[in-house]
């Protein structure tokens, strides 16, 4: 009775331990079938949780060296972007930090630099919802630079109400999918200098429970809701990720997708502060969000295929449940849609 009564159950960091110890022993098919129990029950997977436990089936050696190759990362003064950024510089590559605000932007160079040593650390301004300024730093880009090795669409807002941008677009949307869209497509002459050059599209989990809004981009038939525009602009972004793969196939050009999980940045905490007082112990750190951000830029894997949906290191489904399908038709239209509203076709 005794013993009964001393039992304390596991906490997270003893499961780590644990399965630490047993993972490389489990034969792949279970370490599969058990990582897709994490995935599926959603709050363990997407939690600091399912990243200490699926940890340890990575080999150690997937990030090789990056020197010589140029990153570009959106979003990059905090959270996820920050620790890419951060990640990209241990490997040696050659960052390039975009932000909105010169201070903000350069207090995070400065600690990209001092954490990791690298000197190789710069800092362009943007701001993504502007067509005008994605424009000028593309031009810039090319001006500068020979080659873009990886390019990583982060920056993403979550508006609590509907806004327009300075284009009259829609701010969660024209942020999100339409600045994305178009840094893309002005970037891919240089993308096309790399080996392969790579695309990576931060996505979110909330995109399973929207299915694509063709008919209302920009947010117009109903009372705004900034939770479900955001979620249906990350599955745009999915749906983009998968039609980029298929342009430019045979082009040395691999674009992928992918969602961090839930990461506690400063991005959450604003605009979803209920979610994140909540799940706070839970929350993954921007490093642990961002792993699979730096994998898809660094290992091998990711190189030999295109259009995948990863997170940890893992490619997956793109739907739960079948009534988020779009059509063939539908998918063509936000191609279309995002073709006249950057101004590239008229």
């Amino acid at each position: 009775m005794e013993q009964i009564n001393s039992f304390r159950p596991l906490s997270p960091e003893r499961i780590q331990v644990l399965w630490g110890a047993m993972s490389p022993t489990l034969p792949p098919a279970l370490s599969s079938a058990l990582d897709t129990i994490l995935d599926l029950t959603v709050v363990p997977g997407y939690t600091s949780i399912g990243y200490r436990l699926r940890r340890p089936m990575w080999d150690a050696a997937e990030l090789p060296p990056m020197d010589g190759r140029v990153v570009l990362i959106t979003g990059a003064t905090s959270g996820l972007g920050l620790a890419a950024a951060e990640s990209f510089a241990r490997l040696r590559a050659s960052v390039i930090i975009v932000g909105r605000n010169a201070e903000r932007g350069e207090r995070a160079r400065s600690v990209v630099t001092q954490r990791t040593g690298n000197p190789d650390v710069t800092l362009e301004l943007c701001d993504l919802s502007s067509l005008e300024s994605v424009r000028a730093l593309a031009t810039r880009m090319v001006a500068a630079h020979p080659r873009l090795d990886v390019l990583v669409n982060n920056a993403g807002v979550l508006p609590p109400e509907r806004t327009l941008s300075v284009d009259g677009v829609e701010l969660t949307f024209a942020t999100n999918v339409l600045g994305p869209f178009l840094l893309t497509t002005l970037l891919v002459p240089l993308l096309e200098q790399g080996e392969p050059g790579r695309v990576i599209n931060v996505s979110s989990g909330g995109m399973y429970s929207q299915r694509l809004a063709i008919d209302d981009l920009e947010s117009t038939q109903e009372p705004f809701d900034g939770i479900k525009a955001y979620a249906r602009c990350k599955r745009a972004e999915v749906i983009l990720t998968e039609l980029w793969a298929q342009r430019l196939r045979g082009q040395d050009v691999v674009v992928h997708s992918m969602h961090p999980g839930w990461a506690d940045t400063p991005g959450v905490e604003t605009s979803l502060p209920r979610f994140h007082a909540v799940a706070k112990r839970l929350l993954r750190t921007p490093q642990q969000g961002a792993d699979t951000i730096v994998w898809l830029g660094a290992a091998v894997e990711p190189a030999a295929s295109s259009g995948g949906f990863w997170h940890d290191r893992r490619r997956r489904g793109t739907h739960r449940v079948p009534w988020t399908r779009e059509s063939p038709e539908d998918r063509q239209r936000l191609w279309a849609e995002c073709e006249r509203l950057s101004g590239l076709k008229r």
